[in-house]
């Protein structure tokens, strides 16, 4: 239960980041991801580790019921209450590994790019899956296996310091990975696309959608945006509980 988000010098680094500062425009994967969302009229939404709340207020804005973010930093969610407080939000201090519901307490499940922090992700669709009434709709980002694989998550570089390749390797030797993120070592969990998609499966979803988010036209005018169209960052996907 990693909890990187508390310690004041990572998270003044994340709070200078453009998604930090813009919210959902500034997310380079939202235009893919907003496309994948379901209906929220009337529904109940629970977000897994939702840090700033863009998700939340989103729901809680485009209908929902009621929603309840969890994050495991209360740095995170001091943020989340101050920039997206909405009275049907709730923000409660809860790590993704300790969360447990009843079953059926919930239509929607959000999550974004806070998996791969996870170690146990059979585990995790199981209690997702048994959280969720019939027909309802499991949603989440993740780093990409590709981008997770070696570990550094960082280019090569040439002699002048001109990026040459992303490299992967060690993709399917599952496990930890020791990642630099924002100048600061982190901790995150690489595993493979199959494991992502088929342990959905055998959790009893169906697959929805499955896409790589690609930076938008609008954001490719910013340093080193272009470059992230060489190799895939993301993942994005839609599950149905059948």
């Amino acid at each position: 239960m990693q909890n990187k988000y508390d310690d004041p010098v990572f998270f003044e680094k994340y709070s200078g980041m453009l998604r930090s500062q813009k919210g959902l425009s500034g997310a380079g994967e939202w235009e893919t991801l907003r496309a994948m969302l379901p209906d929220f009229t009337g529904r109940r939404v629970l977000d897994l580790g939702c840090g700033y709340g863009w998700h939340c207020a989103w729901a809680a804005d485009h209908g929902a019921a009621s929603v309840l973010g969890t994050d495991i930093s209360q740095k995170m969610l001091d943020a989340a209450r101050e920039k997206n407080g909405r009275e049907a939000v709730e923000y409660r201090l809860l790590s993704i590994e300790e969360a447990d519901f009843g079953p059926g307490s919930f239509d929607i499940v959000l999550s974004s790019l806070a998996l791969h922090y996870i170690e146990d992700i059979p585990g995790l669709y199981r209690k997702v899956h048994s959280w969720l009434a019939p027909g309802g709709t499991f949603v989440f980002t993740v780093e990409h296996p590709v981008f997770t694989a070696q570990g550094p998550q960082d280019w090569h570089y040439g002699p002048e310091g001109e990026i040459q390749h992303f490299p992967v390797d060690r993709y399917f030797y599952e496990g930890q990975r020791q990642a630099v993120f924002l100048g600061e070592e982190v901790t995150k969990y690489h595993r493979t696309l199959t494991t992502y998609l088929d342990g959905l499966l055998e959790a009893g979803f169906a697959l929805r959608h499955v896409r790589e988010p690609q930076p938008p036209q609008s954001m490719m005018s910013l340093p080193g945006m272009p470059d992230e169209m060489r190799r895939p960052m993301m993942l994005a996907v839609s599950a149905q509980k059948m």
